[in-house]
């Protein structure tokens, strides 16, 4: 999700779609203590003490934040993140701020939450429309093995408004990156993403990385012990929600002007670790 997807649509439509019975079910991870939760219980702003926000365009450094997105993202406007009756809403409206012709918000635990391995499970239901682009990612806190994707990536989950009934998991590191076409990267049949919630989750040791969707693995990157090039993931990761407009990929089959606003809503966030970590 991070920098430029001139290919990343196809490969993704290319990568296996792995077929899984479309439920939500909670996945009770065995072993784990719950470390760090957000189950978005008052209303109003997100606690100022968990979450804190990607904040414009991404200019000058990566402007449209490398992807060519069409929003400006703001810090604690009600219009575009809030919480209400015990649901986080992040909302992106069709409105013209700075250069931009849409406002979101990006939420981003650095710093209040960064991890080295555990599980995550965040209970979404997700916008609709052609032009969407949600994600539910990971990003390395102080990126130790270079910039991207050196440092790595990873993205629990992303979806695109023109393929109302998939979504993606996917991992970057330097050696397996959409940039070389050699991501690895797997897709989901669902046709009830916008309709229901469901769980998408990830459960990351020093050996493997799992993807969960509703509890069931669908896709399994493994420690290959070549190096940080292939694995990066020995360091601390922080969480990011968010919604783009358009892009490279959201918006490659155009972007449908009269959705506007929708709605990512997030039932929870859990992150788990082993009680001794391995």
């Amino acid at each position: 999700m991070i920098f430029n997807l001139q290919k990343y649509f196809l490969l993704l439509l290319f990568a296996s779609t792995v077929l899984l019975s479309c439920g939500s079910k909670m996945h009770v991870p065995s072993g784990y203590n719950l470390v760090w939760s957000d189950e978005f219980d008052v209303d109003g702003l997100p606690l100022s003490s968990k979450w804190t926000y990607d904040v414009g365009d991404g200019c000058p450094n990566v402007c449209g934040w490398g992807n060519n997105e069409l929003q400006s993202y703001t810090k604690g406007e009600k219009k575009n993140v809030r919480i209400e009756k015990g649901k986080l809403i992040i909302e992106a409206h069709r409105e013209i701020k700075g250069n931009q012709s849409f406002t979101s918000a990006r939420l981003k635990s650095n710093t209040f939450g960064d991890w080295r391995y555990g599980k995550i499970e965040v209970s979404a239901k997700l916008p609709r429309g052609r032009g969407v682009w949600p994600a539910i990612w990971m990003l390395p806190s102080k990126w130790e093995h270079g910039p991207w994707p050196s440092s790595g990536e990873i993205d629990i989950m992303e979806h695109v408004g023109y393929l109302p009934d998939s979504l993606f998991g996917a991992v970057h590191t330097k050696s397996f990156n959409h940039v070389q076409g050699t991501q690895v990267a797997k897709s989901i049949y669902c046709n009830t993403l916008s309709t229901q919630f469901h769980t998408y989750g990830m459960e990351w040791t020093k050996n493997k990385i799992d993807l969960y969707f509703d509890g069931q693995i669908f896709l399994t990157y493994t420690n290959m012990n070549k190096g940080f090039e292939a694995w990066p993931f020995d360091k601390e990761f922080y969480l990011l929600l968010n919604i783009a407009a358009g892009g490279n990929w959201g918006g490659k089959m155009g972007v449908d002007m009269a959705i506007w606003p929708q709605q990512f809503v997030i039932d929870y966030v859990r992150i788990y670790q082993l009680k001794i970590n391995t």
